[in-house]
């Protein structure tokens, strides 16, 4: 009993202590944030006819879907060109926003919004990756994923930093600006009645702005140590929840695909991956789809493989070496679907799915190779670049006010 007890205490307090897997978390931010940002980019030109007032989907048919399934999206609370170009540029730059970890906090918040409003906006736009995004959009709101490889991360390590040789640190005055804001917009959406079509998006919007509010008021105050302990352990425990429903998730992908396909007769008799490649919709590449398909073996192969691979993913987290090698092949698998089969932001979402089950020690590796790299580039242009801190070392949501 006593062991048990003993046990259980070290698992709330690593919940609860830190945040876990913060390279795990940025990578997962970048990934799905520059999928979405070059998705929006890409389709730049033709965003009227996908989401705007021009596309087949009209407002009309769009507001009557939303009205019966309930689902969230801004550009519904106007039909004017002004109204869609200003929440697609919105969506534009949350994305870059959370991409370089620029107050991660109200980017990921932001960049939910734009995620949600476009993609209801036309639900028969997009593949398969458009259901991760659209979850991992909501998962990472709850995440601590600006502690590393971020400019809050950077711009927390030269607070503290600076704090460390007696030197006197400016007050935060964009967070504040930025929460009143957010505040405001928030107070006008919903006195005129915009939300009416459910509860859970603005709850949450309204819950993450007075949290942001509290956070900032407990770091103003020394005196507060122990609301500030207790806010730090809720933003683990949020965290921690977050990355591990973001992991389940994953698996249930995986594990759903390979066990549907395990039903389907094309995939029994080895030819379900030859009927995609001479579709013209998915053969952006003819010669190259011809050069793989003229081998049935080699179909059969990636058939199979395919096959087992997805149903067996999920049982191997428990044994490091076999889980790496089936990510690397899981990793390869969507970088050759990109390519041949073109397309490549589904491929991107699930890279940046299968990233949560990186190795830290891989992922520290790459960060010191990317600073390496930045350092010899800036060099080049004469200038000096301090070296990165580490989690440990700086950790944004305890300086200042990081919304």
């Amino acid at each position: 009993m006593n062991e048990l007890s003993v046990a259980l205490s070290r698992g709330v307090a690593r919940v609860t202590e830190a945040a876990l897997g913060p390279y795990q978390s940025a990578v997962i931010r970048i990934g799905f944030s520059l999928t979405w940002l070059l998705f929006l980019l890409r389709e730049f030109p033709h965003r009227r006819e996908l989401y705007g007032p021009t596309g087949p989907w009209g407002w009309n048919l769009a507001k009557q879907l939303t009205a019966d399934n309930h689902a969230f999206t801004a550009l519904l609370w106007s039909d004017s060109r002004l109204w869609f170009e200003c929440c697609y540029t919105l969506a534009i730059l949350a994305s870059a926003a959370l991409l370089l970890g620029w107050r991660t906090r109200t980017a990921s918040l932001l960049f939910m919004v734009g995620v949600l409003s476009l993609q209801n906006r036309s639900v028969f736009v997009g593949d398969g990756g458009d259901n991760v995004l659209h979850l991992m959009s909501f998962y990472l709101v709850f995440t601590r994923c600006g502690q590393v490889w971020s400019l809050d991360a950077r711009r927390a390590a030269r607070a503290g930093a600076a704090r460390a040789r007696g030197e006197h640190v400016a007050a935060d005055r964009v967070g504040p600006v930025l929460w009143a804001v957010l505040g405001g917009a928030l107070g006008t959406v919903t006195l005129t009645g915009r939300f009416d079509n459910g509860w859970l998006v603005p709850a949450l919007l309204w819950t993450a702005w007075a949290a942001f509010g509290l956070w900032w008021a407990a770091g103003r105050r020394p005196a507060w140590d122990q609301p500030r302990i207790l806010l730090d352990v809720i933003a683990n425990v949020l965290h921690n929840g977050a990355l591990a429903v973001i992991m389940a998730e994953a698996c249930l992908i995986y594990a759903t695909a390979g066990w549907y396909k395990i039903q389907g007769s094309r995939w029994q008799d080895g030819t379900a991956v030859y009927y995609p490649l001479h579709l013209d919709y998915f053969s952006p590449w003819p010669g190259l789809a011809d050069l793989m398909s003229s081998s049935g073996t080699i179909m059969m192969v990636v058939a199979y493989g395919t096959v087992m691979v997805q149903v067996a993913f999920p049982f191997t987290l428990f044994n490091r070496r076999v889980k790496n090698v089936l990510l690397v092949l899981m990793m390869t698998e969507h970088a050759v679907i990109a390519v041949v089969l073109g397309l490549p932001f589904f491929s991107l979402a699930m890279i940046a799915a299968d990233a949560v089950f990186l190795p830290t020690g891989f992922l520290r590796r790459l960060g010191g190779l990317v600073a390496r790299a930045r350092e010899r580039l800036v060099r080049r242009g004469g200038r000096t670049v301090p070296p990165p801190r580490s989690p440990e070392e700086a950790t944004p949501g305890r300086v200042g006010f990081s919304a």
